[in-house]
């Protein structure tokens, strides 16, 4: 193995820890926002210094690839994947926070009834799903795991279109603020939702050299 191999090796692993970390910051939101646990949600939010580090060292591990192995070819599209890839988690882990930040600055918790018409666990359910289906297929090389997202990204959104007027429908039986904290964080796993379809697009890129968001007609 010479030394480009290596370090492609180490930069892989890296990432791998990245979806690690982001996969355990969302299935904690889900506990913080469903049970209304502001301790899981301060622990989400102090651990998110954590993912900004790992974040700037698998930048530094990126650009000094570049500069001094000079990869081509399918080591090259792996490298640009990989820096594209890892600001997407990172965005992912700061809208985790955000939502995190809701639960631990509001004074009760989120009416269940709300909860449920929202369907807000299924659609964390499925942005769990969207996460593993990434990092395996990022880990596995396999684009039909990574294809599997597209589907899942749209009953997200399918959800996320319909919660304006639950909410709506809602503003005079509850706390307004605590419903509109609702609607954000609904909001906030949606665009969640996109940032983990952009990863699957990048890992697509890397194994096919296709660029499908271009194609769609």
């Amino acid at each position: 193995m010479n030394t480009l191999e290596k370090e492609i090796k180490n930069l892989k692993s890296e990432v791998l820890n990245m979806f690690f970390q982001v996969e355990k910051q969302w299935l904690k939101c889900r506990i913080a926002i469903i049970d209304f646990d502001q301790d899981i949600a301060g622990e989400i939010i102090a651990n998110e210094k954590r993912i900004n580090a790992l974040e700037l060292k698998i930048d530094n591990d990126c650009e000094n690839i570049l500069a001094l192995l000079s990869p081509v070819a399918i080591d090259l599209r792996f490298i640009l994947s990989v820096y594209k890839i890892n600001h997407e988690l990172e965005r992912i882990a700061d809208i985790a926070e955000n939502v995190a930040n809701y639960v631990v600055n509001n004074n009760q918790a989120y009416p269940k009834e709300i909860i449920i018409e929202l369907q807000l666990e299924n659609m964390m359910i499925q942005l769990d799903s969207m996460l593993k289906n990434v990092k395996n297929s990022f880990e596995y090389e396999d684009t039909k795991i990574a294809r599997k997202i597209f589907t899942k990204d749209k009953i997200i959104n399918k959800y996320n279109s319909q919660a304006y007027n639950i909410i709506e429908n809602n503003l005079d039986k509850f706390d307004r603020n605590n419903l509109l904290y609702l609607l954000s964080t609904v909001h906030k796993i949606e665009r969640a939702g996109d940032s983990i379809k952009n990863i699957g697009e990048e890992i697509i890129f890397h194994l096919e050299a296709k660029v499908i968001k271009h194609q769609q007609k």
